[in-house]
């Protein structure tokens, strides 16, 4: 029986990209031309209910120094001294992840990270890196003490995500060249970069990479006077006419959100372009999210309905998500991702062991009257 052949380890240098991304200095952190590098379909893969001209109309409004990020202000605070901190040591900043609820930030803050330190942003989606190849593209592209940032960290296939350990850890990787007995095994040195991640899942994420990150961060969500203030700054370089009592009103149903908050603006402005010479104010600006089925609490049509098919089709609750599910005809993954966590927050709605239950905040938004409690003493049936 014949040996197996044994792999040749070679050294390489760090490969070096062919193009040098400088960040530019001006206008809006979200259009870097390290995003010219992506293909055509990357950003949709990304966030397939998006259009183009919506990304474009974010990236168009988002801070372009953390000075200018509003909210989140522990986070913001910490995250300067670490940058500033790597700046003054001319090293690379510690891999960041990022975790929370989406439309938050966490993008936003990747690309002041990569402004402050005065680097290159290399941003990729993790569905779009199906395999080592494709990762070790990334990798080798980076320049020293660049940014590589992951979306939606937590959907790595395993394989890729062991191969990112030693990155991480070593800044080497190793790259199989050729099959058979020919075979080689390049062990290849990379240049010190920062991995930035983010995800609205943390519990998906695996322990050895989650440690692996030197700083953890969580958003949480904005209050309506931040999210008024967003909406204030965004009407400005939109050149838009808006009242401060219109800004309260679409940051408070802006469900805590800045990106929800942002998107209501357009579609106000829309209105107010059409019906009011566009300007925004109230009474007209709580009458157009009215038709937009935005309620003064920030619930839309399938938060409302959610509550209505607990309430009225399961007696309050408990019942179990795969049954709410098929009652509203949605995906079960995206009511426990997209609408319980706001009405859990609100106090909407209340998580057990046996199930979703109505809270007496549901009734009342609702307008429906609460289930009868048993007498004192009576136990119920079921």
């Amino acid at each position: 029986m014949s040996a197996m052949p044994r792999k040749r380890h070679v050294d390489a240098a760090p490969a070096e990209s062919a193009v040098q991304h400088a960040i530019p200095r001006s206008g809006s952190v979200g259009v870097g031309p390290a995003d010219h590098s992506r293909p055509a379909g990357r950003a949709a893969e990304l966030h397939p209910g998006r259009a183009a001209h919506e990304d474009a109309f974010d990236a168009a409004l988002r801070p372009r120094s953390f000075d200018e990020y509003i909210g989140q202000r522990r986070v913001v605070d910490n995250l300067k001294v670490f940058v500033e901190a790597a700046r003054r040591r001319g090293e690379a900043l510690d891999h960041v992840l990022f975790c929370g609820p989406p439309g938050l930030g966490k993008t936003t803050l990747a690309h002041l990270i990569s402004s402050a330190l005065g680097v290159t942003l290399r941003p990729v989606g993790a569905p779009a890196i199906d395999h080592k190849g494709t990762l070790a593209s990334y990798l080798t592209s980076l320049g020293e003490r660049d940014v590589l940032f992951i979306d939606e960290i937590h959907r790595l296939q395993p394989v890729v995500e062991e191969y990112l350990y030693p990155a991480m850890e070593d800044y080497r990787i190793e790259i199989p060249v050729g099959e058979g007995p020919a075979a080689q095994l390049i062990h290849m040195a990379l240049p010190r970069f920062t991995l930035v991640g983010a995800t609205t899942r943390t519990g998906l994420l695996t322990s050895p990479l989650r440690d692996r990150f030197g700083i953890v961060l969580r958003l949480d969500y904005y209050s309506p006077v931040e999210l008024a203030e967003i909406v204030r700054r965004s009407a400005l370089r939109l050149q838009v006419e808006v009242s401060a009592s219109a800004c309260h009103t679409i940051g408070q149903r802006a469900r805590g959100t800045p990106r929800i908050a942002n998107r209501l603006l357009r579609r106000v402005r829309d209105f107010a372009e059409v019906e009011q010479n566009g300007t925004v104010d109230e009474p007209y600006c709580g009458r157009w999210l009215d038709r937009l089925g935005v309620d003064k609490q920030g619930l839309d049509d399938m938060d409302r309905a959610l509550l209505r098919a607990v309430i009225e089709r399961f007696d309050g609750g408990p019942v179990g998500v795969e049954s709410l599910a098929a009652a509203v005809s949605e995906e079960s993954d995206t009511i426990e991702d997209v609408y319980e966590p706001y009405l859990i927050q609100e106090g909407f709605l209340s998580r057990t062991p046996r199930g979703r239950v109505a809270t007496r905040r549901a009734y009342e938004h609702l307008g429906l009257p609460e289930p009868v409690a048993p007498p004192a003493g009576q136990q119920r049936l079921w």
